[in-house]
């Protein structure tokens, strides 16, 4: 092949894709199947006002692709959805330079509590407005990209951890634990959590990536969810938003976690809870279901889109930190660039 990309989330997915397009690609999953771990747990949303400033680039250079996006799909991937950013604990500041910084729009508390039904009446003073964001169709996306990239001649192969590699004449010769072996000129490193321990295999630099652990649940509830829009602290305490007929919750935990499979943190979803019922009339009292996946940050925080310093022909395409669906196809096709030239 001219490409193997390791990690089937929808970052690598979508970056095989673009490759595909002009190179021979072949896209190997460690697990059973494609986007298991953080694309699978994801809270399937694309909000232009959140995350740091190079994140809000790409995000919104993906916006036109999500809405109209160039392969065939099985329905709309994106459709609309407003977002709230709250002023709490004493963190207004925060929501005046958000809305410096994006197009979100400052609104008062009133305004605020009109915006979002459930809010109760005095608890917040400002908040950001951005009535731009998406609720997305993830694992929709998902699999129209499988499809998309077959299409272009791609190849997938799953069950196919690396267990070792070895730079022979300008090729990449790397065994997985099944013992097959698959070469390519360019390897990319797409496997998120696993990134630093695939670079090892390598003889790659260590990035020092940054897995943390994002707990969501979903709780019941018996006020009217009606007009309730994507709510969240802008102190990254929590987030919630509608989701058929119950809360989706998150505390915006970000706990260091080996690569793996997380549990969700109980402490975290009762300190969450206690924080939307501060805010809100939702009371929030149980838990109906729960899950976590891991969020993978560099240590600047920005996503890592380069070529190795120390193995020839490896391309780091990693810690993309949660953002990662939402930036997927702008990012994928700078990222592409870069593997072209």
């Amino acid at each position: 092949m001219d490409v193997i990309v390791i990690g089937g989330g929808i970052s690598g997915l979508a970056l095989a894709y673009e490759l595909a397009a002009d190179r021979e690609v072949l896209l190997l999953e460690a697990e059973r199947s494609l986007g298991l771990h953080t694309t699978g747990r994801s809270a399937a949303t694309w909000i232009g006002s959140y995350g740091p400033p190079v994140v809000r680039e790409f995000t919104t250079a993906s916006h036109d692709y999500l809405i109209d996006p160039p392969f065939d799909i099985d329905g709309p991937v994106a459709s609309p959805m407003s977002c709230l950013w709250l002023g709490v604990n004493g963190r207004d500041a925060e929501v005046h330079r958000l809305v410096a910084e994006t197009a979100a729009e400052l609104v008062d508390g009133t305004e605020a509590e009109r915006l979002c039904p459930v809010l109760r009446p005095g608890c917040i003073a400002v908040a950001a407005w951005d009535e731009t964001a998406l609720d997305l169709d993830v694992m929709g996306l998902h699999h129209a990209y499988t499809r998309a990239f077959r299409a272009r001649g791609g190849a997938v192969v799953t069950s196919a951890r690396v267990a070792s590699a070895l730079r022979d004449a300008g090729e990449w010769a790397v065994t997985t634990t099944s013992g097959d072996v698959f070469r390519a000129h360019v390897v990319v490193n797409a496997a998120g959590a696993w990134g630093d321990v695939v670079g090892g295999l390598f003889g790659a630099e260590r990035l020092r990536l940054e897995p943390r652990r994002r707990t969501l649940f979903q709780s019941p509830t018996s006020v009217t969810l009606e007009g309730v829009p994507f709510t969240a602290g802008i102190d990254d305490g929590f987030y919630f938003k509608a989701e058929g007929g119950a809360v989706l919750c998150s505390p915006q935990d970000a706990t260091l976690h080996e690569p793996g499979d997380p549990k969700p943190d109980e402490l975290e979803i009762a300190r969450a809870i206690e924080a939307v019922n501060d805010v809100t009339t939702l009371g929030l009292r149980s838990v109906r279901t729960a899950w976590a996946g891991l969020r993978t940050f560099a240590p600047d925080g920005n996503p890592v889109t380069r070529w190795d310093m120390k193995a020839d022909g490896f391309f780091w395409y990693v810690g993309q930190a949660g953002y990662g669906i939402q930036m997927a196809p702008a990012l994928a096709q700078h990222a592409a660039n870069l593997v072209r030239t």
